[in-house]
């Protein structure tokens, strides 16, 4: 439906906040837990990201959609986000190569969006307040009975996210003939990490969420690299199970962002819940081996706690956050396993940790 923004919106928060604005993308209702992006660009990326399933989004950037869509520019097969919250959502985009608008793209995706946001108050109030569900609709402005629907989501802690976006079948990636070969535990990938890893010179097999590591060594791969994903990690048991296993072979281990996780669980440390979490592409970060500030890309509302780590004999801090001084780094002394929390993919954002690609390659070539 064109110029539909002329039609009412709502966007309600668990804690009883409201804000009105106008519908964008479909016609309809949609909850999860609101979050926010700072990242100027690169909203498409963000959209199909699997690591926001189940999150409502918000963009801080005023202007979405201006440069519209392209259908390269996925880093899955399908939008990720619950539903989607702005400013201002641009019909009208000026790129020449774009397959077409933000619009047209929600509608197709059947992904409910709210416009005309004071986008600038509604993040203010979160960030004040914490990650929290959050429910908005195009079709009802009715409080009551949103608030009835609302009531019935379940809180984003406690919830395994990885089997909904997970691959169901396993599947290959790169050059066959490639000299070394990457088992690819699939959390939520995205697919510039596995681009990363291909590029590199990585054949690549990725496996569902729940595969055992008896099925993925019957490939016999030379190391294996554990993804990105939603959801809360500690109730992850069944996968943390198996990544203890993984790094207990004498193999090469990369984790990213929930496979950091999985990796620090697996190793003894905690997790838990942040406040608002981590989430745009200008995120600083401290590389305590090299003493050099990288500006990284960050989507993650769990973080690893520091207790234990910094005491350890067996785990070494090899990054830390430069805004809150959170873990965004570690690897196993004596083993060739490391981990971050960050994407050094960075897709969008900048490339200053893409080296760290590079490290896990010369490990695996050294095997």
């Amino acid at each position: 439906m064109k110029y539909q923004a002329k039609r009412d919106a709502i966007v309600l928060l668990k804690d009883g906040t409201v804000f009105y604005g106008k519908a964008g993308g479909a016609i309809g209702t949609a909850t999860g837990e609101i979050c926010y992006n700072t990242g100027m660009t690169g909203y498409q990326e963000v959209f199909t990201d699997p690591s926001y399933f189940g999150q409502m989004m918000v963009l801080t950037n005023a202007h979405i959609g201006n440069y519209g869509v392209q259908n390269q520019e996925t880093e899955s097969d399908s939008v990720k986000i619950s539903g989607f919250i702005c400013r201002d959502l641009n019909d009208h985009h000026s790129r020449p190569q774009a397959d077409g608008s933000l619009q047209e793209y929600f509608e197709k995706e059947k992904i409910v969006a709210v416009t005309n946001i004071d986008t600038r108050a509604l993040v203010r109030h979160v960030r004040d307040n914490g990650a929290m569900n959050a429910i908005i609709s195009t079709e009802t402005t009715d409080v009551d009975k949103l608030k009835a629907i609302l009531d019935e989501v379940p809180t984003m802690e406690g919830l395994e996210l990885s089997s909904h976006v997970s691959t169901k079948e396993s599947y290959f990636v790169g050059d066959e003939n490639a000299a070394v070969k990457v088992a690819v535990l699939d959390l939520g990938v995205k697919r510039n990490i596995l681009e990363c890893l291909s590029l590199r010179g990585c054949y690549l097999k990725v496996f569902p969420h729940d595969t055992s590591l008896s099925e993925m060594e019957e490939w016999n791969p030379t190391g294996y690299f554990l993804s990105n994903g939603p959801g809360d990690p500690g109730v992850m048991t069944n996968v943390i199970a198996e990544v203890e296993k993984i790094l207990n072979l004498d193999k090469p281990v990369f984790g990213i962002c929930l496979g950091h996780q999985m990796m620090a669980l697996a190793s003894g440390l905690k997790t838990y819940k942040m406040h608002n979490g981590h989430r745009g592409i200008n995120h600083g970060v401290l590389n305590l081996d090299s003493n050099r500030a990288e500006v990284t890309s960050q989507n993650h509302g769990f973080a690893v706690s520091m207790e234990g780590l910094e005491d350890s004999e067996n785990l070494v801090l090899t990054h830390k956050n430069l805004n809150d001084d959170t873990v965004e780094g570690f690897r196993i002394n004596g083993k060739d396993c490391f981990s971050v929390q960050f994407h050094p993919e960075s897709s969008p954002g900048p490339h200053d940790s893409r080296y760290l690609f590079d490290q896990f390659l010369t490990l695996l070539q050294n095997k």
